[in-house]
């Protein structure tokens, strides 16, 4: 019987890092789709911020965001404890006694699927502010948002906290990640204003095109391939029947989200506009999978399609009424992660049972205003002591050579 738990906890182990190296591989596709998706002389830049949140993630978050979300003996169930650095692996004496108290799987493997998420959430807050933002005073951001604002609404849902006691659903994150990312890109954005150009004198917009869309298209299958990590392992177990049949569940519905998106996303922009847009259909792709992330296990694959195709459609007008409202967002992240992550949470008591739009509203109320407030003030607090926004020079020059010194492509002499 011993040997068998110890087959399991491995088993549900492997897993656990497996789902969190496709978590990880998410950040290549971040990557990739921002820097398909910003002019050439921003680049280098874009790629920086992309390589250097993702490291700084994993630190802040181990020294101290880890045990703010998961604390062992919590202050209440709104504040966390604050203790630092990793708790000692799973005692084998623990393990062996069997019982509610046995680990399914190793405590370093929780942490690693973990701190992949919270880097995916500030990956989220990199493509918003692309362009116009300081390299350093991006990062600065990163450190708090990724030690501090991401942990404490991480805790009032999967730490056990007061969203959890209430009855909020939230499978994978639609609003615990999604969401909470795109808020603080939010509160960043309307400080930073927008591109120079973006907006004409008479609120006209103007199209600012990426530099590469093979490479946002590749970003955006790398994104879709690393999702079936985000939800799948968000499962948490996979050695029993019941366990892997969910899995596979979830898996299929989030591929028939992220399918339904791109048509109807396609769709959407024919009868708007008339042509097939590549950019909506990446979106749409996107939009879809972040509408299902909030319950990927409970829907069947005809309704995985049609919340993601929900998502593709929103995701279209949310993109065009953020641009007249001159809210620049160079990749559409706001629209795709929050109001698509918004979407997605009130979707889930349609098909989840245990779900209701009243704890549902009130989670999306909760991580949207602790996740937009604090991120408002900690621009505000870097924006008065080293600035949010390059100069408007730097700005025409382009970033890369400002704050990288490298150009990604230095055989393009002309900079658009």
């Amino acid at each position: 019987m011993e040997q068998l738990a110890e087959l399991s906890y491995a088993l549900d182990t492997f897993y656990f890092l497996m789902a969190g190296a496709l978590v990880m591989w998410m950040a290549a596709g971040f990557a990739m789709l921002e820097a398909g998706m910003v002019r050439a002389k921003n680049t280098a830049e874009i790629l920086t911020k992309n390589i250097a949140l993702y490291a700084l993630a994993c630190i802040m978050f181990m020294l101290v965001g880890y045990n703010l979300m998961y604390p062992g003996a919590p202050i209440s169930q709104y504040i966390p404890n604050l203790s630092f650095l990793l708790g000692a692996e799973n005692d084998a004496a623990t393990f062996s006694a069997g019982g509610e108290d046995a680990p399914y799987y190793s405590a370093r493997s929780d942490f690693f699927f973990q701190v992949v998420f919270v880097a995916a959430g500030m990956s989220i807050v990199s493509g918003a502010v692309a362009e116009r933002m300081k390299l350093w005073s991006f990062l600065l951001f990163a450190a708090v948002f990724t030690s501090i604002i991401y942990p404490v609404q991480g805790f009032w849902k999967w730490g056990g906290g007061w969203l959890d006691a209430a009855g909020f659903q939230d499978f994978a994150g639609s609003g615990v990640v999604h969401m909470c990312g795109a808020s603080a890109a939010l509160a960043g954005v309307l400080l930073l204003g927008a591109r120079k150009g973006k907006y004409g004198p008479n609120g006209e917009v103007m199209p600012i095109p990426g530099a590469n869309m093979p490479l946002a298209t590749l970003g955006t299958f790398i994104l879709w391939m690393g999702w079936f990590g985000f939800n799948g392992g968000s499962q948490l177990v996979v050695s029993n029947f019941a366990d892997s049949n969910a899995v596979a569940a979830i898996f299929v519905n989030t591929n028939m989200a992220a399918a339904g998106g791109v048509i109807a996303a396609l769709l959407t922009v024919r009868m708007i506009w008339g042509k097939a847009d590549l950019t909506m259909a990446l979106n749409g792709a996107l939009a879809g999978l972040v509408a299902i992330t909030a319950e990927p296990l409970a829907p069947s694959p005809l309704q995985a399609t049609l919340i993601g195709a929900a998502g593709g459609v929103l995701v279209v007008f949310s993109i065009i009424t953020l641009d007249r409202m001159k809210i620049d967002d160079p990749v559409g992240a706001i629209s795709v992660h929050g109001v698509v992550g918004m979407l997605g949470l009130m979707l889930v008591p349609l098909t989840n049972g245990d779900a209701t739009f009243v704890a549902q509203l009130t989670g999306l109320v909760a991580i949207f205003g602790w996740t937009f407030i604090t991120s408002l003030v900690v621009w505000g607090i870097i924006k008065m002591i080293i600035g949010l926004r390059v100069t408007e020079e730097e700005e025409y020059e382009g970033v890369d050579i400002s704050e990288c010194g490298i150009e990604a492509y230095p055989e393009f002499s002309q900079r658009s």
